[in-house]
């Protein structure tokens, strides 16, 4: 009966696990046969180093150039990691190295609620807060990528710092004591062997996080300016998540425009995938020098 039931819940496991991949391989596939018919009548040059986008015809023809949005998507995500990390590192460090159990206890379950608040009301707080403070500044209209990226890295926390804090624990149990039996204090074993042994699962994080910022859309959609244009840090700039988001319902279906969005779609996939494997790489590197 023991066996039956082993076999009967590995078949399981290993059922769900082809399901999850074939999902994916059919949404590549999906996206990809979409894509497609866009090459017939747009170069891939032309598609991914234009940078003109017109949808409509009103007289000099139609032109769907996606490099101002590649750009948009790039400058945002990034500066949004920066920050995240930035902050996220050293909240991980405090709730790993300094915070105790209690406080632990306190704070995990506040840092896990970000993660839950619709991107819609990160955008408004966003519109309500840091675009008045852009005006101020001096930045015309108040939407901007670092505006973007600002209300992106907030969003970024919670998974950067769940993560980095789980794994900073367990490095801080193996290496603390040798490290402050030899005389180094808490603070400096733990900037300089903690943060170092825990680099391989914080990049597999930052992984996560990089697929969370390329993908975000509403959020961004509302700081960010919604303009083409090659982006600039305190410049207005778009997405290609934004793009679609603003686009797909007025594209006709079959249409050149149609087919344009779905190729923008499936360029942010490969971004996607080239960053990951980008992260892999680094992290496999990390692992035959022997992090954690």
């Amino acid at each position: 009966m023991a066996k039956t039931a082993n076999r009967f819940f590995m078949l399981l496991i290993g059922s769900l696990t082809v399901l999850a991949i074939l999902s994916l391989a059919f949404v590549i596939w999906f996206v990809a046969k979409e894509a497609l018919p866009l090459f017939r009548e747009v170069s891939p040059a032309a598609f991914f180093l234009g940078t003109r986008w017109m949808p409509v015809d009103f007289g000099n023809g139609m032109s769907f150039g996606i490099f101002n949005f590649i750009m948009g998507t790039l400058a945002v995500s990034l500066t949004g990691m920066i920050l995240a990390l930035l902050v996220g590192l050293g909240a991980s460090l405090y709730l790993s190295c300094a915070a105790t159990q209690r406080v632990r206890t306190l704070l995990y379950p506040v840092i896990d609620l970000l993660a839950g608040i619709p991107s819609v009301v990160y955008g408004f707080v966003g519109l309500m807060v840091l675009k008045p403070v852009f005006i101020r500044a001096g930045v015309k209209t108040g939407l901007c990528v670092l505006a973007a990226g600002i209300v992106l890295a907030v969003m970024l926390l919670p998974y950067l710092i769940s993560a980095s804090s789980e794994t900073m624990l367990k490095a801080r149990a193996r290496c603390l004591p040798p490290a402050m039996a030899l005389g180094i204090s808490r603070w400096d074993a733990a900037a300089g062997i903690v943060l170092p042994a825990s680099a391989r699962n914080i990049l597999m994080s930052a992984g996560l996080a990089v697929g969370r910022a390329m993908g975000e859309t509403m959020a961004v959609m509302m700081v960010m300016g919604n303009a083409n244009l090659f982006p600039k840090l305190l410049g207005k700039g778009e997405s290609i998540a934004a793009l679609i988001a603003l686009e797909m319902g007025t594209a006709v279906a079959d249409s050149t425009h149609y087919h344009a969005l779905y190729a923008a779609g499936f360029a942010l996939m490969i971004l996607l995938f080239v960053i990951n494997l980008g992260i892999s790489a680094l992290r496999s590197r990390l692992l035959r020098r022997g992090g954690i």
